[in-house]
């Protein structure tokens, strides 16, 4: 790509659907694409569903984006849309850590085609607990990244408790509410807000997704030129270097063309030539 944009997109205009201050990281790297941006701030994306639970999502992750996306182009008269949708819960592959998944989707009218940047983290500002004592509250509020990291409280312990304030950045408002609270409750729920213009670390996140977008939508196809090459699987067999016998570490990544369907193969990234006897069944039963 160079610096004066892609061929595919520069000078094009793209709606991102937020209403929590995401294009503050999405539109300067998005950017270097030529595209250009139009806000759409008035538009609610708590209808598709809310970290505090007041309103369901109604699809997984990737239906919920894909509806913002085609929400977002109806409101604009843009011919391209950029949403995300963040998850949390365990990891894939370490359930008993928190994780964030964030996706990025861009929607381009024109084609009908989708492309999708996205990120698995660890490292992620979640958290929530009970408390009963304004000092319960500080304690967490410490260890969680107040007041950058906004808090949420909640009308009790469990998950159907009311939202009593969310947003809470101040240290003053924080101990008012929580008097407040305990004074008619015995116990609240303390959470992380996880909206991404009151928690900065899952805003990180986003930009690391919206990053791989990035790269997504300016890798052309080596047999069309058009943009989204991209890998869309993995082979496991890496043999072991001691025995080589094939392990299920990837050997090799096919890249396709979601145009023309040109299809590549190709040894993954700085992958080694031999896979370490600890991941071979036979090395390491």
């Amino acid at each position: 790509m160079s610096n004066l944009g892609h061929p595919h997109w520069s000078g094009q205009t793209a709606v991102i659907g937020t209403m929590h201050g995401k294009e503050a990281v999405i539109a300067p790297i998005l950017g270097a694409t030529g595209l250009r941006f139009e806000i759409a701030k008035e538009f609610d994306t708590d209808q598709f569903g809310t970290f505090t639970r007041d309103i369901a999502r109604q699809g997984d992750q990737f239906a919920t984006v894909r509806a913002k996306a085609k929400a977002a182009l109806a409101w604009s008269h843009a011919s391209i849309a950029i949403a995300s949708e963040g998850s949390f819960g365990p990891h894939l592959s370490v359930p008993w850590l928190p994780a964030n998944l964030e996706v990025v989707l861009l929607l381009d009218a024109r084609t009908g085609r989708e492309y999708i940047g996205k990120t698995l983290t660890t490292r992620c500002t979640q958290a929530h607990t009970v408390i009963r004592s304004l000092h319960d509250a500080e304690k967490f509020a410490n260890a969680n990244g107040f007041p950058e990291h906004a808090l949420v409280i909640r009308t009790g312990a469990g998950d159907d408790a009311a939202v009593l304030a969310k947003g809470i950045q101040d240290p003053g408002r924080l101990e008012a509410l929580v008097n407040q609270g305990l004074s008619r409750w015995p116990e609240l729920m303390l959470e992380v807000d996880l909206r991404a213009h009151l928690n900065p670390t899952r805003m990180e996140t986003i930009a690391t997704a919206t990053r791989d977008l990035l790269r997504i939508i300016t890798t052309d196809c080596p047999h069309c030129q058009m943009p989204g090459f991209d890998v869309v699987e993995r082979m496991a067999g890496l043999p072991c270097e001691a025995c080589g016998a094939p392990t299920h570490l990837t050997r090799l990544e096919i890249l396709a063309c979601p145009v023309c369907q040109h299809r590549l193969e190709r040894l993954p990234d700085n992958a080694p030539s031999a896979a370490d006897p600890g991941h071979c069944d036979r090395c390491n039963p």
